[in-house]
């Protein structure tokens, strides 16, 4: 799914964010960098039309995400614990995740049999903890599972390795390098893995995309470069 974005701004307060141009081509994994408050979240928010830009707009697949639905049942999120339903068990969350894009339970079943060795706490098919109860990084799995399990042309995510056992990242990395067709956005304070999963990484500061550049063997090693400037940071830093 293409994603286009056209003079996107959205003021909190004293913060603003603003892109003027982005376009993210279909089965591109964008991976998105940068300090906490830099407005990661705030633009993952404004692409799944969860707020409404001040001004501009962002485009799905030719769509306008604040004018239209066509899109949603193409798109699978989890941007933290706020998207879980916390008085169900994961089954039950995962079911009902599946009847809203309209997935028969013999289809719902097959794609969670896939997930097996990533969700181990208990077996798929037979879990009886309330999401609430879970650890935060089982809560985690069970919404990157419930994101893709309708198998979607537009993945969003945002820090979807937090909480996660060293074992578990590894798989999620194996799972997201399989999405071939999928045009993925990810979010991440951990510059290792999201050089690893991402085609193209930028770095937003301050509410601006300060770099877009594509990821070369080179920029995991760049990144760290940058982020550890103390004195000018974007004078200093530079792709290859």
């Amino acid at each position: 799914m293409r994603l286009i974005v056209y003079d996107l701004l959205k003021r909190y307060g004293g913060f603003e964010l603003y892109i003027p141009d982005l376009s993210i081509e279909p089965g591109t994994a964008f991976g998105l960098v940068g300090p906490n408050g830099a407005g990661k979240t705030t633009f993952f928010r404004l692409v799944l039309d969860l707020v409404r830009a001040d001004h501009g707009g962002v485009q799905l697949a030719g769509e306008t995400v604040a004018e239209t639905t066509g899109w949603k049942d193409r798109t699978g999120s989890y941007l933290g614990p706020s998207f879980l339903v916390d008085f169900l068990t994961p089954d039950e969350y995962w079911h009902y995740v599946g009847r809203t894009y309209d997935l028969d339970e013999a289809t719902i079943n097959e794609r969670l049999a896939a997930f097996e060795e990533f969700y181990v706490d208990e077996p798929i098919g037979e879990t009886t903890k309330y999401i609430r109860d879970l650890s935060t990084g089982n809560k985690n799995r069970a919404g990157l599972i419930g994101a893709l399990l309708p198998a979607p042309d537009l993945l969003v995510f945002d820090e979807p390795f937090a909480s996660l056992d060293p074992r578990s990242q590894m798989q999620l990395k194996q799972i997201l390098r399989a999405q071939e067709n999928t045009t993925i956005l990810i979010a991440s304070h951990d510059l290792e893995h999201v050089t690893d999963v991402s085609d193209r990484i930028a770095i937003i500061e301050d509410g601006q995309i300060v770099r877009d550049e594509t990821t070369t063997p080179e920029t995991l090693a760049d990144l760290e470069n940058y982020f550890a400037e103390t004195n000018s940071p974007r004078e200093s830093f530079d792709f290859e």
